[in-house]
């Protein structure tokens, strides 16, 4: 029997910060007839989670929400038409709940989990039995909780449009999740991976993930010339997980190869419109650009097999929050003190 009660992390408004985050009592959500309800064990953040509650977020949110898109957890109660789901099977959330196959659509953005839909940062969440997966067997709750939005983001960027093939070279930004993730598929598919950072401390832990060349874009700002020269002939990279925005998109085209993709996930380099690239720049670099909204679920239990089948295992920052922390986890992620995902365990 699950409590009648439980804690959870609610976003009051978009006007407030980290200070409009409350942590509450509630009631445990019972259950309808499609509906699972699942022991929360674990949940990650992305930087999404820190500017909900700024305002800053482009997609649809509805305030008061509990926050977090990526959360594992037990099964403990299935509805009486589930059939997908049974008590005791590990699950990981799916980021867009109504995302089931192919491409993305208007209506899919409108069940965003943590924005527009409550999320997972409480003890116990319902959840429709097409917005769940089964969790990958080789993975912890708490590497499970990482898939959701940074893994699922990755695996989307290279094999949702144009798929990588072995021996192809994909370029990775920066040592966030996705593009952790990004190297770690990568590698697993048999191509070379170029990864830029700033610190010398964290290109050493992006040589030991596998990455083969290591640029350090602080002392090369023009490491996208430097990152073509590495590739096979000079031809440019297939893949670049482009986490920048305009800070680095400019770079990315000096990078990219005739019809390469440029997957664009975030803007963490800033949105100055004096440095973004013409659209004409697809162009003259015959690439292609795409936005990349995390992805399906028909994708994400590929991924899940791939994570398995290579026994993949996610890079979680050595420090790990209590739920009780969470607002403590917010000001630690946004501080940048953290390396791949930054996760919190519940229960």
């Amino acid at each position: 029997m699950s409590p009648s009660t439980m804690k959870q992390w609610v976003v009051e408004n978009k006007d407030n910060g980290f200070d409009g985050l409350a942590y509450k009592d509630a009631p445990v959500p019972t259950v309808g007839e499609s509906e699972v309800l699942v022991k929360l064990q674990a949940a990650s953040l992305n930087y999404r989670d820190l500017i909900i509650p700024m305002g800053k977020y482009p997609f649809p949110c509805a305030f008061p929400v509990i926050p977090a898109s990526d959360g594992a957890g037990e099964v403990v109660e299935v509805g009486s038409k589930v059939t997908e789901f049974k008590k005791g099977d590990q699950v990981a959330t799916l980021f867009n709940q109504g995302h089931q196959y192919g491409a993305v659509d208007i209506p899919a953005t409108h069940t965003g989990l943590g924005g527009a839909l409550d999320g997972t940062l409480r003890e116990y969440g319902v959840f429709g039995e097409k917005g769940l997966v089964k969790a990958a067997k080789n993975l912890s709750p708490v590497e499970n909780s990482t898939l959701t939005c940074a893994a699922l983001t990755s695996w989307n960027a290279l094999y949702g449009l144009k798929q990588l093939k072995p021996g192809q070279v994909v370029l990775v930004q920066g040592t966030g999740g996705v593009s952790i993730f990004g190297l770690q598929f990568a590698k697993a598919a048999g191509a070379t991976v170029i990864a830029t950072t700033s610190s010398d401390q964290k290109a050493a832990k992006l040589k030991q993930l596998g990455a083969d060349h290591i640029i350090n874009y602080k002392t090369d700002p023009n490491w996208g010339e430097t990152a073509r020269k590495l590739t096979p002939e000079g031809a440019g990279v297939d893949h670049i997980i482009e986490v920048g925005g305009a800070g680095t998109l400019k770079q990315s085209f000096k990078a990219i190869k005739f019809e390469g993709v440029i997957s664009v996930i975030g803007f963490l380099g800033g949105l100055n419109p004096n440095e973004q690239p013409s659209i004409l720049d697809t162009l003259s670099n015959i690439c292609t650009v795409r936005g990349v909204y995390v992805g399906s679920k028909e994708l994400m239990r590929d991924m899940v097999r791939a994570i398995e089948a290579n026994n993949i295992h996610p890079v979680v920052d050595d420090k790990v929050f209590t739920l009780a922390e969470t607002r403590d986890a917010y000001e630690y992620m946004w501080a940048q003190k953290h390396f791949g995902k930054l996760a919190i365990k519940i229960n």
